[in-house]
């Protein structure tokens, strides 16, 4: 089968385990990610398989009508919000999706928090530069962890938290709210009363319609000036503009995100404000993590090439 793999930044699917499973099938990969639809076009027409990193690259229905070659998609992951499935059904595409871990995007969220917290990053600069303790951090026992969304990935930050020795609180559906009961987390009233209490506040939701923009300006204003917001979900959890217009007028007084309504980032206005740690969405980049998205996906695709029977979400 003629298999593309876009999206490959850094240039290491090749060196997983997982990718011996691709033997004996023709595999193309991209390092670069391509948002014409003509370059797409052109890119995949050849295309009987698809294996998508994630959200990197947008089925859309106008380029599924311009790859007629194309047979079966193979998610990395469980997420596809970034793929039309009614369209890939009406043009018999099957959609595949794997597992996802929790694990590196909660170690790498914990990171985040200590980092920007202790001031680490401006420190190494600092030493570098030659400049001596510049900064004064500050500690996390005794402060608030809020947790917004407590799933899978919010439960492992709360247990970070709590052996930190902070007081864990938790919002978001009822779903959520339930499952930080259970785990003995106070669920606070609202919303708006997480945002309020949290010296450290990280969002940890799935991207869907219900929660696109569900951070507003109201909630961020809502902050302590001495606060820090932590994304590491997905950017478009809070609305366009907000955490930076919220950032300029100091509540809360830091954010460290991990996530980009635009990525690969060209330009973003984070980057400019000098109370903003920022990393390019590594949260699940970890070989580990690779080894089970990868592995899964190209099972997925094998299975599917040999005929064996197999979920296919446009179906669904």
């Amino acid at each position: 089968m003629n298999i593309v793999i876009p999206d490959d930044y850094q240039d290491v699917v090749r060196q997983l385990s997982a990718f011996d499973r691709l033997s004996g099938h023709q595999v193309t990969l991209f390092n670069d990610t391509l948002t014409s639809l003509d370059a797409q076009v052109e890119r995949f027409h050849h295309a009987e398989a698809l294996v998508l990193i994630r959200e990197r690259t947008r089925i859309t229905r106008a380029l599924l009508e311009r790859l007629p070659k194309l047979r079966v998609i193979s998610q990395t992951g469980g997420g596809v919000a970034h793929i039309d499935l009614e369209a890939c059904r009406e043009h018999g595409v099957t959609v595949l999706a794997g597992r996802g871990s929790p694990t590196a995007a909660a170690e790498l969220t914990w990171a985040l928090v200590l980092a920007a917290m202790r001031h680490i990053p401006e420190e190494v600069a600092n030493l570098k530069a030659g400049r001596w303790q510049r900064t004064l951090g500050t500690a996390l026992e005794g402060r608030t962890l809020g947790i917004l969304g407590y799933g899978k990935i919010g439960a492992r930050v709360a247990r970070y938290g709590q052996a930190f020795d902070m007081k864990v609180l938790a919002w978001g559906r009822e779903g959520s709210r339930e499952r930080a009961r259970q785990a003995g987390i106070e669920v606070v009233a609202s919303q708006r009363e997480l945002f309020e209490r949290s010296d450290v506040l990280s969002l940890h939701l799935r991207l869907n319609e219900a929660t696109r923009g569900i951070v507003g300006d109201d909630d961020l204003a809502a902050m302590k000036s001495s606060a820090l917001l932590v994304n590491t979900s997905r950017a478009e959890l809070i609305a366009s503009g907000a955490l930076e217009s919220a950032l300029r007028a100091g509540r809360p007084g830091m954010a460290a995100v991990d996530v980009f309504e635009q990525e690969p980032v060209v330009e973003d206005p984070l980057l400019h404000l000098p109370n903003v740690l920022a990393t390019p969405h590594l949260g699940y980049v970890e070989k580990d993590g690779y080894e089970l998205y990868f592995g899964d996906a190209f099972s997925n695709l094998i299975a599917f090439i040999e005929g064996q029977k197999i979920d296919d979400l446009a179906a669904q």
